[in-house]
């Protein structure tokens, strides 16, 4: 793959964050969206500019339609779908004319999406599902990659569960809570030149992720994830973790990798929860799975410095201060042992390392000063 179609994603993602303060996560999931033609729900109050990040997704694909609209008890597929043709109904055939409509938008975005009637429901999960609209006799392959929708509240009928599970990705919006990033949005200021992909280039990032491999590390750690959220009774269909992977994939070309690793685990929790009091048990069993071995890592460098104290301290006598260094460097040789033995679990269960490495070095850095001092009396 070219890097100019990696570079200038990355460009989009850096220009998309400086626009939306506070909204890291939603982006990647947006671009993520993107790359794996999946869908995105974005559940918060009005004036948290969800409709308006769809909109400058799309406009950063060059020759991109959108489309936007309101959803009401009220709306007509009219509305979404485009009028009937009379030109057809003189030709028997109930067909509409989509020009501006859902039908021709490349991104959508579908406000309050949760009050489509019966009416619409069964035509947009067509196009959700399976990128077709039955327009009169046809049945036509529309050229959707991504749908936002946006709500107040989740669903409460049972019609809309099936329109609800087909957002693989959920994200909870909320107005801006940091003082220096509200102002910021205040100030402002002009609009920055916007970096485009060409269909192609789109089209290349697409087959890219879809290349990226899943190693057998990961799908145990997915397994494991599984198991750990069915304890706590959240229970995720056969579909979306299947489907997951897919957001795996785009995470990883994403952050520029070319296979999945533990860290694109974390974004999963944005796919894995049904209702939002299930997100902080999603993120808790996903932080214990992924980042548990970091935690007792973090453990032992702590463990480290208290014992460079303890050997440092002020003795009564000379004695002492010996014996305290002699068990400081038994200590630490057994902490560097532990630590060492982590590591190669974590490594040869391909997880991420680096971060590991970095508490390493301060592991060995402690132990070595000790032993010097000790040496050196």
């Amino acid at each position: 793959m070219a890097d100019t179609a990696l570079s200038k994603l990355a460009r989009i993602r850096e220009e998309l964050n400086r626009m939306f303060l506070e909204r890291i996560d939603l982006i990647d999931g947006a671009i993520v969206a993107m790359l794996s033609a999946n869908h995105v729900l974005i559940i918060g109050p009005p004036g948290t500019a969800k409709s308006m990040l769809a909109d400058e997704l799309c406009r950063r694909i060059e020759g991109a339609n959108y489309f936007q609209w309101l959803l009401t008890k009220f709306s007509t597929p009219e509305e979404i779908f485009g009028a009937v043709s009379l030109k057809g109904l003189e030709e028997d055939d109930y067909r509409r004319v989509t020009t501006h409509k859902l039908p021709e938008a490349h991104i959508a975005f579908l406000d309050e999406i949760f009050k489509a009637n019966s009416s619409i429901l069964n035509a947009l999960l067509t196009i959700i599902n399976e990128r077709i609209f039955h327009n009169g006799r046809e049945r036509v392959a529309v050229p959707l990659i991504t749908m936002f929708g946006a709500s107040n509240e989740l669903p409460d009928e049972d019609e809309l569960t099936a329109l609800y599970d087909r957002f693989m990705l959920r994200f909870m919006a909320d107005y801006i809570t940091e003082e220096h990033g509200f102002i910021r949005m205040m100030a402002g200021g002009p609009d920055r030149a916007r970096t485009t992909l060409k269909f192609a280039e789109l089209d290349e990032l697409r087959a890219a992720a879809a290349a990226v491999t899943v190693p057998g590390a990961i799908l145990e750690a997915i397994a494991q994830i599984r198991r750990e959220l069915a304890r706590e009774q959240i229970i995720v269909s056969d579909r979306r973790w299947k489907n997951s992977l897919g957001i795996l994939r785009a995470h990883a070309i994403l952050a520029g990798r070319g296979a999945v690793s533990e860290d694109d685990l974390m974004f999963l929790a944005h796919v894995l929860w049904k209702d939002p009091e299930e997100r902080p048990k999603v993120v808790e069993a996903l932080r214990r799975i992924v980042r548990g071995y970091e935690d007792k890592l973090q453990e032992l460098v702590f463990e480290s410095r208290e014992l460079r104290e303890y050997a440092e301290g002020a003795w009564e006598s000379e004695e002492l201060r010996r014996r305290a260094l002699t068990e400081a460097n038994a200590k630490l040789a057994n902490i560097a042992a532990r630590f060492d033995m982590l590591m190669k679990e974590a490594s040869d269960s391909g997880r991420a390392i680096a971060n590991a490495e970095r508490m390493r070095v301060e592991v060995k850095d402690i132990q070595q000063a000790v032993f010097r001092r000790s040496v050196g009396d």
